[in-house]
């Protein structure tokens, strides 16, 4: 059966005031789009996955609000780490529960907080992309179309054909690279073979488990000493014990620079990790000033380039900005210079 697995565990600091360790932008509607972002990422799956085989993986604190976000969700189904250990951990913690429930799982996994504005094509290269894995045992990375030249994302280099399917071939992976400069970002969209690391994941539960043990043993250690547990009341106590012991570890460090049978889907379907303000302004419609406004109260005027985000009924006048951040969020005010975003997670300590 298709599973789908929500890390949901981030605290998206960069996106304060919205965004606050106690509820963190995953939870909240972001776009204004009356849906948080947690839920828009459960229902592009609609049709694919069942609220049957739904996992969201997140911290102990946020319990409540996976569960009352996606109503119909198992609550055997909500895991909570006890501490933050990176992306390896977490789809470890994953992927050996759902060989307990099910061995023959096929699993996808998403990020909480991704933005997809062509859910339909999406949803073409899900079903692509769990047909191919049922049937090969290989790991497949979705790779997004570069649409200009990022400096903040991560590139996947592909390597060799391996299936010809029109719009949806997939590639051999053949290296990942760091996020690049302004010029090594350029030549990579002028070669045509790089694209943007989404972090998106598609596996059979037996192989990902398999390629855990054979490259993160140490990690695969704890899980099978956690696993007895699961399903009963002592899993709680065993994860404590044992989970704080994995390294801190992105899986994509961990498995996918190391595995052999890593490959590629290139895709397009309007896809955007939303990790910052600035992406939020690119995102959203713009007046002919370069201004972006969330919020039904906002008159703004001799303004430019401006990301203005308040709550709904909030009035406000916006005079005389230029690139910055407007955001206003539970009586708490951040104006500040679009190009100084990097900094704001320093300032709300």
């Amino acid at each position: 059966m298709n599973h789908l697995v929500i890390m949901a565990g981030g605290i998206g600091s960069r996106f304060w005031p919205m965004s606050t360790p106690e509820c963190p932008k995953q939870f909240l509607d972001i776009m204004g789009t009356g849906r948080t972002m947690i839920q828009q990422t459960f229902d592009r799956f609609g049709g694919l996955v069942d609220i049957g085989h739904v996992w969201v993986v997140t911290s102990a604190k946020y319990a409540g609000l996976v569960a009352q976000q996606l109503s119909g969700i198992n609550p055997q189904h909500i895991l909570l780490e006890p501490c933050m250990r990176n992306t390896a951990p977490c789809n470890a913690y994953a992927a050996w529960k759902i060989q307990a429930e099910d061995p023959d799982a096929v699993i996808f996994v998403a990020a909480s907080d991704h933005l997809v504005t062509d859910p339909q094509e999406f949803q073409r290269v899900v079903a692509r992309g769990f047909e191919y894995v049922s049937q090969s045992n290989r790991i497949l990375t979705l790779g997004m179309r570069p649409s200009r030249p990022e400096t903040g994302y991560g590139y996947i280099e592909q390597g060799d054909l391996l299936e010809n399917a029109g719009a949806h071939a997939i590639y051999q992976l053949a290296s990942f690279r760091e996020k690049p400069d302004l010029q090594t970002a350029q030549q990579y969209l002028a070669k045509g073979r790089y694209t943007w690391n989404s972090g998106m994941f598609l596996w059979t539960v037996g192989t990902i488990v398999s390629e855990i043990r054979q490259h993160a043993p140490e990690i695969a250690d704890m899980m099978d000493k956690v696993s007895p547990s699961f399903f009963t009341p002592d899993e709680a106590a065993a994860l404590a014990e044992y989970f704080p012991r994995c390294p801190k570890i992105s899986i994509d460090y961990a498995v996918m620079e190391k595995t052999r049978i890593a490959s590629v889907l290139p895709a397009e379907f309007g896809w955007s990790d939303l990790g910052t303000w600035g992406s939020l302004r690119t995102l959203s419609p713009q007046d002919a000033d370069g201004n972006a406004v969330i919020g039904d109260g906002v008159k703004i005027l001799e303004s430019k380039g401006c990301m203005v985000r308040v709550p709904q009924g909030k009035r406000v006048v916006i005079q005389g900005l230029e690139d910055c951040i407007v955001s206003e969020h539970n009586g708490t005010l951040l104006i500040c210079k679009l190009s100084e975003e990097q900094r704001i997670k320093e300032w709300h300590d």
